[in-house]
């Protein structure tokens, strides 16, 4: 395993990270998840990413449970706060009383007494960002989070809670949390250039596009049973792109360039966004153990610039990379 600093600050942190999105107390049994969980450990893994809408804190329960009796000093452990957890009016978004019960329910679902880092899911339309800024910063002071990041904000809100921070002494986001791979660099144009000049790093979710840069949804034929597309918990995220006959044949077409490197086609996708200097650590999932044992050999894997420009040339307008397309709910619907 290979490590990097988070942004601009003294956490060190995994190069690949292990989050538990739609698996973890959803779509795997627990022995299972468990499993996974030890696969990161023993694989050098020290950073997990959770939240707590994924699925309902289950997910943040089983990992606790499963990082039960590690070191907590040798862990890096994140999670989010936004999405409804229930169905009362103030049971979601950004507001002080969300923020600081959230954090208090993190915590006691994951068994541990702080976060490394705290993460605002969204932006919330709703909410005076002061007050947001100012939760979050409670929380900091208390120690029970020790920096604060976000998920899925476009620049310009990044870049407004970082003025808000400068003008009232609060400490300042550190990371965003998109998502990134090489069919979806939305955060190239916009969120990257202002995340270098302000010292933030990115920790990016699927980085493998759901499993479509794996390359096991062929054109024309029939989804692989037990494969996310064919989920009904997690198909909606992936039907355009199975259902892209162009794509998928680009994908293919891959194949041939992650053998030349020596790697799979998901180890090629997981060290393509590592090469991004401002990545700070890409996250992967597992359905199994074997998965995460494959995965993490993109760690270290650096990428000639020859075949990062074949990539781009194979994918060609199957790319996305409009900043238009990251957006926030303007109004938070309960789940």
């Amino acid at each position: 395993m290979e490590f990097r600093h988070l942004g601009s600050t003294g956490l060190i942190i995994s190069e690949i990270a292990y989050g538990n999105w739609i698996t973890h107390g959803s779509q795997v049994e627990e022995d299972t998840a468990v499993s996974c969980v030890r696969a990161a450990l023993d694989a050098g893994i020290t950073t997990f990413d959770t939240a707590d809408v994924y699925a309902r804190g289950k997910a943040e329960e089983v990992l606790g449970r499963a990082l039960k009796g590690e070191r907590r000093d040798g862990l890096e452990i994140f999670s989010k706060v936004f999405w409804p957890m229930g169905d009362g009016k103030n049971d979601k978004g950004l507001s002080r009383k969300h923020i600081i019960r959230g954090c208090e329910d993190s915590l006691r679902r994951l068994g541990t007494d702080y976060l490394d880092l705290y993460q605002a899911h969204r932006f919330d339309h709703t909410t005076p960002l002061e007050e947001t800024m100012r939760a979050f910063e409670d929380l900091v002071r208390q120690g029970k989070a020790l920096y604060i990041g976000v998920s899925e904000w476009r620049a310009e809100e990044i870049e407004r809670a970082l003025r808000i921070a400068d003008e009232m002494g609060f400490d300042r986001i550190v990371s965003s949390q998109p998502q990134y791979n090489m069919l979806w660099r939305v955060i190239e144009s916009e969120v990257v250039p202002l995340s270098e000049r302000e010292g933030i790093g990115q920790i990016v979710w699927s980085p493998i596009a759901g499993g479509v840069l794996t390359g096991k949804y062929k054109p024309g034929a029939e989804l692989p049973a037990g494969s996310r597309a064919s989920d009904p918990k997690s198909e909606k995220f992936l039907a355009d792109k199975v259902s892209d006959r162009v794509l998928l044949e680009r994908v293919q077409l891959l194949e041939p360039l992650a053998a030349e490197a020596g790697l799979t086609l998901s180890q090629l996708a997981v060290a393509w966004v590592l090469q991004n200097a401002n990545v700070s650590a890409a996250i992967i999932g597992a359905s199994r153990p074997e998965q995460v044992e494959s995965n993490v050999r993109a760690a270290g894997v650096r990428l000639d610039p020859a075949l990062m420009s074949r990539i781009d040339e194979i994918l060609g307008d199957s790319v996305q990379r409009d900043p238009e397309l990251t957006k926030s709910p303007e109004n938070v619907r309960l789940l």
